[in-house]
C-alpha cells in the first residue's frame, strides 16, 4: 500500500463528493481516515446513484474506500465529547458540510481550536464557506456552472442546451486542492507548530481548471500579436480535432506544431498538404479550414485507431487515442499504468474502481479498507478511546452511538 500519510489521522465530517473525496485521496496516501456519521442515517450517498447490494452504490464504494466508519450524535453533549477526544487524536480534520453547519454542533474551527490547537480544519464545499453564495446547497454542476465550466446556450427548440465543453467536476478538483493544502499544512505545521484552517471551494478549482480560456478572455484586449492562436471560425481547429478512424472508434490529432503536421504528411504519403500551415507563426491550429478537415477525416478512415497510435509512435506525431468510458479498461498504456484497479468489496463483489493517478517507487496503490458500512467500525474506535463493552452499550441505549 502507500504509506506516505502512514502516521496521520484524519476526522472527516462529510456527505456527498466533496467532503468524501478529500478524506478519500488522504486515505489512498495512507492516512487512518475515520469517517464520524450521524447514527442511522450517515452518508446517503450509499442508497443513491444506483446499488450493487444494499447501501453499497458504486460511488460510495469509490469515494468512501480507505476509511473506518464511526457513528456519533453530535446534537448530544456526550456526542461531542466523544468526538473531541478523537479530535486530540486527529492531524486533520475534513468538514464537507455547506456553511457553518459544523460551528452550529458546537464542533466547528473555533470550537476545535480551543481542544486542539493545531489541528489542520480543511473545509470543502462547493461555493465555499465564505462569500454571499456560501449558504446555498450545492450539487457538482453548479460549481462549473458559477466558474464557466458549463457553457450554455439557448437552442432553437427553446431550451437550454450545454455545449458540452470546458471542466465542471468540482467535487473532484477542489477534493484534490483541498487535500493537497492539508497535506502542505503538515509541513507548515512541523515547522512553525501552527495549525491553520483551509476553505477550499469546488467553484474555484473548477476556474483554475478552465485558467487558459478565462486568462484569454480576461486579457484579450491587450494582445499586440494574435498569430499562433486558435480559431473558432467556420468548421474549427483542422489540425487540433477529434476524427474517426477505420473501426469506428476516435483519435485527436494534434498536429499544430510545423514538425508533427510535416511528419504526418510524409507518414501517410501526402507530401501535397505538406504546404498547408502557416510558417510565421510557431503553430498553425488551420482554424475554419473546413476543406483541410474533410480531408483529414478521409485520410483517418483508411486506419485503425491501435494502427494510428502506432503511426504516432513511428513518426513522432502528436496524436493519441479518443476513448468512450468502456473502451478504457483494455487500453494498454491504462493498463501499465495500473491506474484501472481491480478490487473486491466484502459485500458488494468484484469492484473496478480508479486508482492512485501518480505512481510512487516501491509503494503499490491498494485499496485496503473497502468502504464500511454506516458504523462499521464504532465499536473499535471507541475501545481505542478506552471504552468499555459494557460503556459502549449504554452509549448505544442511550443513542448517542
Amino acid at each position: 500500500m502507500i504509506e506516505l500519510l502512514k502516521g496521520v489521522r484524519v476526522l472527516e465530517c462529510a456527505v456527498l463528493f466533496n467532503g468524501d473525496q478529500t478524506s478519500r485521496i488522504l486515505g489512498d496516501l495512507g492516512a487512518d481516515v475515520i469517517k464520524v456519521e450521524a447514527p442511522g442515517v450517515g452518508d446517503y450517498l450509499r442508497d443513491f446513484l444506483g446499488q450493487i447490494t444494499p447501501h453499497h452504490s458504486p460511488p460510495h464504494i469509490y469515494v468512501n474506500r480507505n476509511k473506518r466508519s464511526m457513528t456519533l450524535n453530535l446534537r448530544s453533549d456526550e456526542g461531542r465529547k466523544i468526538f473531541f477526544e478523537l479530535l486530540k487524536t486527529a492531524d486533520i480534520f475534513v468538514d464537507g458540510f455547506a456553511g457553518d453547519a459544523c460551528a452550529k454542533l458546537g464542533i466547528g474551527y473555533e470550537d476545535q481550536k480551543k481542544v486542539k490547537p493545531d489541528i489542520i480544519y480543511a473545509q470543502c464545499t462547493g461555493y465555499g464557506a465564505h462569500g454571499p453564495y456560501a449558504q446555498i446547497p450545492t450539487h457538482g454542476q453548479m460549481m462549473g456552472a458559477l466558474a464557466g465550466g458549463s457553457p450554455v446556450a439557448m437552442g432553437e427548440d427553446g431550451l437550454v442546451r450545454s455545449t458540452g465543453e470546458g471542466m465542471n467536476d468540482g467535487t473532484t478538483v477542489g477534493a484534490s486542492y483541498t487535500a493537497l493544502s492539508a497535506i502542505a499544512a503538515l509541513r507548515h505545521r512541523d515547522r512553525t507548530g501552527e495549525g491553520l484552517y483551509i476553505d477550499g471551494a469546488g467553484s474555484d478549482a473548477v476556474l483554475s481548471t478552465i485558467w487558459f480560456p478565462a486568462t484569454n478572455a480576461w486579457n484579450e484586449h491587450r494582445l499586440t500579436d494574435r498569430r499562433g492562436m486558435s480559431s473558432s471560425g467556420s468548421g474549427g481547429s483542422a489540425k487540433y480535432q477529434f476524427y474517426e478512424t477505420k473501426d469506428k472508434r476516435f483519435i485527436l490529432f494534434c498536429g499544430i506544431e510545423h514538425k508533427f503536421w510535416d511528419n504526418f504528411c510524409r507518414a501517410v504519403g501526402r507530401e501535397d498538404l505538406l504546404e498547408q500551415k502557416n510558417e510565421l507563426a510557431p503553430v498553425d491550429f488551420a482554424g475554419g479550414q473546413l476543406e483541410l478537415r474533410y480531408e483529414l477525416q478521409k485520410i483517418f478512415h483508411t486506419r485503425t485507431q491501435a494502427e494510428w497510435v502506432q503511426t504516432a509512435l513511428d513518426h513522432d506525431i502528436a496524436m493519441g487515442p479518443a476513448h468512450r468510458p468502456a473502451d478504457l479498461r483494455d487500453d494498454p498504456q491504462l493498463k501499465s499504468r495500473e491506474i484501472i484497479y481491480e478490487g473486491v468489496h466484502p459485500d458488494a463483489g468484484p469492484f473496478t474502481y480508479v486508482g492512485w493517478p501518480a505512481p510512487i517507487s516501491g509503494q503499490k496503490f491498494e485499496v485496503f479498507r473497502p468502504a464500511p458500512k454506516l458504523g462499521e467500525h464504532t465499536e473499535e474506535l471507541l475501545a481505542e478511546l478506552g471504552r468499555t463493552g459494557e460503556q459502549v452499550r449504554a452509549l448505544r441505549e442511550a443513542k448517542v452511538i
